[in-house]
């Protein structure tokens, strides 16, 4: 099977199947060697940057495109100014990297960009995007901004990117927010087109990685 590997069945949610049939690239870009010395402390100022401006493209790239396609059922049905990130990358960037530019050369970063903004072909890709990155946020990225503020003895300085204001129970919104997933009402065709794309997101994700790693010897604490 080339969709999930999981029976399209209507038995099978949305939110299972995106997170179900996605677990072997999740678990993937996990385990990336940049990922594992950030989560072991391990990574300098400057890698952590390096890792904030790739994502500060993606996400802004993410969250334009997004903007755009509000009238599209699917994209309202997640759409959600609470979970927007690039204003809490940029204040943190001014404290890992201030004066510094806010853009970087990074293929990784400009195929994972091209990726989201192709995604605003139809909802559901971009539904794909938006449940990868922001529930990824809400969930091991709580993990993250705990190292970094602990590594680092941060007192919560340069770590917005991990703080939701106006979000103070994220397993209450998490939950929530699956559950709008599976009310979208999508036939197992289209479940299987939202997977294949959450699938390549965590790949984008992984490349992301590797290509920090290529450089991991520079980035040592």
């Amino acid at each position: 099977m080339t969709v999930t590997d999981l029976p399209a069945t209507p038995t099978v949610s949305l939110s299972a199947a995106m997170r179900e049939g996605s677990m072997a690239e999740h678990q993937e870009a996990e385990d990336s060697r940049f990922m594992t010395e950030l989560l072991g402390g391990r990574v300098n100022e400057t890698g952590y940057a390096e890792y904030l401006l790739r994502l500060r493209g993606v996400y802004e790239v993410m969250e334009t495109t997004l903007g755009a396609r509000l009238d599209d059922p699917m994209v309202a049905a997640v759409h959600d100014s609470a979970l927007e990130r690039l204003d809490a990358i940029d204040a943190d960037l001014a404290h890992w990297a201030p004066g510094g530019t806010r853009t970087v050369d990074s293929p990784a970063a400009t195929a994972y960009r091209e990726r989201v903004s192709a995604a605003g072909e139809w909802g559901g890709l971009l539904v794909a995007h938006h449940y990868t990155r922001y529930l990824g946020d809400l969930s091991g990225g709580q993990a993250i901004g705990r190292i970094i503020d602990r590594t680092f003895e941060l007192d919560g300085a340069g770590t917005a990117f991990y703080t939701f204001p106006e979000i103070p129970k994220p397993k209450t919104y998490k939950d929530a927010y699956r559950a709008r997933l599976d009310g979208l009402g999508l036939s197992p065709e289209e479940v299987g087109r939202v997977v294949d794309e959450v699938k390549v997101a965590f790949r984008l994700n992984q490349a992301l990685f590797t290509e920090l790693g290529q450089n991991i010897d520079g980035y040592r604490r």
